[in-house]
């Protein structure tokens, strides 16, 4: 696996040469987990080679390019190319069948929810994708949760400086309050959409 140490290194180098475009290339081509690209960001942060507006942006920009990519592959290629190929991309067989479930279950409102949750994260797009939602919808709700998301990692990379790798350890405390909340709207989305079904129904039997 020294290869891809050496890669992930390499890439490293690129992000800090490259500064805000670095950041949003790196994430949107998906060879490190966006968290730590971000947190990288962070740490660049502190180092006084970019200031943190800018790398949010950038980050923001990147994570959204890499999901409509995604997005696309669902849309254009399906189920079968994204088995056979998607362990390129870090989404394997379990996550499209999760995710896939999901979005069938609570419909395209989890596309911003579903960014929070482990497992299904990377791999909402598919079904999305799949199943020909707008893409002005889609746009929409991944910036959403991809913000917040970007702000925060930005964030502890920039106040972990030189401890920028531990970002895992670091991030669990800020991580299961926002899950939470991601849940929490999640079950409003949830009781939005019943609400609005049964009443639809009443107003057809009337």
């Amino acid at each position: 696996m020294e290869w891809i140490s050496n890669i992930v290194s390499i890439l490293f180098e690129w992000i800090q040469n490259l500064g805000y475009f670095g950041i949003m290339l790196g994430l949107m081509i998906e060879v490190i987990p966006s968290e730590i690209v971000l947190a990288y960001g962070g740490y660049l942060v502190y180092g006084g080679h970019i200031n943190y507006v800018g790398a949010v942006f950038f980050g923001v920009v990147g994570g959204v390019i890499a999901q409509v990519f995604v997005y696309w592959i669902g849309r254009y290629g399906g189920r079968p190319i994204l088995e056979k190929f998607g362990k390129y991309i870090f989404i394997h067989k379990k996550q499209i069948d999760k995710s896939e479930e999901w979005f069938l279950k609570y419909g395209p409102g989890v596309i911003f929810t579903a960014r929070f949750i482990p497992v299904v994260r990377h791999a909402i797009s598919i079904p999305a994708g799949m199943a020909k939602m707008p893409l002005s919808k889609f746009v929409t709700l991944t910036t959403l949760a991809v913000i917040p998301w970007s702000m925060l990692f930005v964030y502890l990379g920039m106040v972990l400086g030189e401890q920028w790798e531990n970002i895992d350890e670091k991030a669990g405390p800020y991580i299961i309050p926002i899950l939470l909340g991601a849940l929490a709207i999640m079950i409003v989305y949830l009781l939005i959409k019943w609400f609005g079904s049964n009443k639809k129904k009443g107003d057809t039997h009337k």
